[in-house]
């Protein structure tokens, strides 16, 4: 296999990922939409590291839409739009996994936070499996 095979196979394994969270995401969104935004983040946050891992860009292991959006914004500067609303979905991947949140989400912020990663995967997937 070579690096760019390498390459294509460890981001496509990653949207794999990414693609199972937005299915979780909508499935649960009018019933469980704490659950509902975990996955919407994790999905976004997965379309990230499948853009880095195609570029062969080292990560850390975090889940800061914001850090993995700025280094997914110096490669691909035309994502830059979506990467920033992405971001505001960076809280989801623990506020709500606790029984201290501040606040439940509901169904519509769980749909918005849906169509974000949703758009971003998509918009991710086209630069890697055109």
């Amino acid at each position: 296999m070579t690096s760019d095979e390498w390459r294509r196979n460890e981001a496509t394994r990653w949207l794999d990922l990414a693609r199972r969270d937005l299915n979780s995401a909508r499935l649960l969104a009018a019933e469980e939409p704490f659950g509902s935004v975990f996955h919407s983040q994790q999905a976004a946050e997965k379309s990230a590291k499948a853009l880095l891992a195609f570029h062969n860009v080292q990560f850390r292991k975090t889940h800061d839409l914001r850090e993995l959006g700025a280094q997914c914004e110096a490669l691909v500067p035309a994502l830059g739009p979506i990467l920033k609303e992405a971001a505001n979905l960076t809280d989801y991947a623990i506020i709500f996994r606790y029984p201290d949140a501040p606040r439940e989400p509901d169904e519509a912020e769980a749909r918005d936070a849906l169509g974000t990663a949703q758009q971003l995967y998509a918009e991710i997937r086209s630069l890697i499996c055109p």
